[in-house]
């Protein structure tokens, strides 16, 4: 297998510090402007530059989105955003406005330009049309097949990449362009804003009663399954796909954590001749997750029926000291409680602890730990730094 970039998600900077922890490569995130994902904390100046600090210095690479279909309003000031982003030696950028990456590679040709997703690359006509105009990226469209995806690799030279997704969740509408959002609530989904209205439960109605579809609670008409991808790896990096991109920058930091050390673990095990271990897929079903299949990557999905159920996430360790690791608590654990740990260390991979008693950082003992995001100390417990805690949901 080729050199393969593996891509995460960072909403902020604890998601950003996660991924990089959990084997990260480089993470894509958003300034406060023509992001695509309002609902993040997303970055402002100040904080793209500790991103790009915090990138570098481990010799990652993090790429900014600029990927709205924007109005002309939205473009007001765009070319000192861009020598701002420049001056923080930005790694790219990803847009999905064509007008907006002609004016990128015209006027600003030393900065990366990645196609977004959303600009709905299918054929490798419009493969080479961004070529030409000098992308060094193009992150495909989530409805290609690996048979198209190898006719697009050949009709490109070698200084342009494919990204494609290999995790997350699949939007129900073509390429992510949806309007539902919009329809229902004023809130434009192709302008960052999207309330994920496809996730919802729906009960229809007609004019003399009303009608409910019940499936596990509720029905969920509009969701699709996850997009899993870590048992084909190799054939997706076959097919000449270079960076692999895990969707989730709304979701929580466990989530990055557990998916990113699951496709880290399973890229260098590929790397070294071996095969996915069932350990590593059944990572991937401690988080969060609406049951997965392999997306339009063999043709039409094959809807899963059976999602498991999750792991909870209950802590992650800020400090490992001699006396017991310091958890900043997430979901309530008691002393006698038996956790899992995740972590990015194989050795500590699924280790069990047995939780003991506990201190809070005054030295008051405590035997239940209740207080979201409040530190305390398991006594005699010894676990890496960023490590975190989680326990199957009942």
């Amino acid at each position: 297998m080729k050199n393969i970039e593996l891509l995460a998600p960072a909403g902020d900077m604890k998601k950003l510090d996660v991924a990089f922890t959990y084997g990260a490569d480089a993470v894509y995130l958003s300034g406060k402007k023509l992001g695509m994902r309002a609902a993040c904390k997303n970055f402002d100046y100040d904080e793209l530059k500790a991103a790009s600090l915090a990138a570098h210095s481990r010799k990652k690479k993090f790429y900014v989105t600029l990927n709205i279909f924007p109005y002309d309003s939205d473009l007001e000031g765009i070319d000192e955003y861009i020598d701002y982003l420049k001056s923080l030696h930005v790694d790219g950028l990803i847009v999905s406005d064509v007008g907006l990456i002609k004016h990128l590679t015209d006027n600003h040709p030393s900065v990366a330009v990645h196609v977004s997703t959303q600009a709905n690359v299918l054929n490798g006509m419009a493969a080479r049309i961004y070529a030409d105009m000098g992308v060094k990226r193009i992150v495909l469209a989530r409805e290609l097949d690996l048979t198209r995806i190898r006719q697009i690799r050949d009709g490109l030279p070698d200084s342009v990449e494919l990204e494609a997704f290999v995790h997350g969740a699949m939007c129900v509408s073509y390429s992510g362009r949806c309007l539902l959002s919009n329809y229902l609530t004023g809130r434009s989904a192709n302008r960052g804003e999207c309330n994920q209205a496809c996730r919802m439960v729906f009960t229809p109605e007609n004019t003399n009663e009303k009608l409910e579809f019940v499936e596990n609670g509720g029905t969920y008409i509009f969701g699709g399954n996850d997009l899993n991808m870590i048992e084909h790896l190799d054939e997706l990096a076959d097919a000449g796909v270079t960076s692999f991109k895990i969707e989730g920058r709304v979701k929580s930091e466990y989530y990055v954590a557990c998916i990113v050390n699951a496709y880290r673990h399973a890229l260098d095990d590929i790397k070294n001749g071996k095969t996915v271990s069932k350990t590593l897929v059944n990572e991937i079903y401690k988080a969060p997750n609406r049951g997965f299949n392999t997306g339009f990557y063999y043709g039409q999905p094959q809807h899963d029926e059976h999602p498991t159920k999750y792991y909870d996430f209950c802590g992650i360790v800020m400090n490992d000291e001699p006396d017991g690791a310091v958890v900043e608590m997430r979901n309530r654990f008691k002393t006698g409680d038996v956790l899992e740990v995740l972590s990015y260390d194989r050795d500590f991979l699924n280790k069990k602890i047995t939780v003991p008693i506990m201190k809070y950082e005054d030295g008051e003992e405590i035997t239940d730990a209740k207080v979201p995001c409040k530190r305390v100390k398991l006594c005699g417990v010894r676990l890496p730094e960023m490590s975190m805690l989680r326990r199957k949901q009942a």
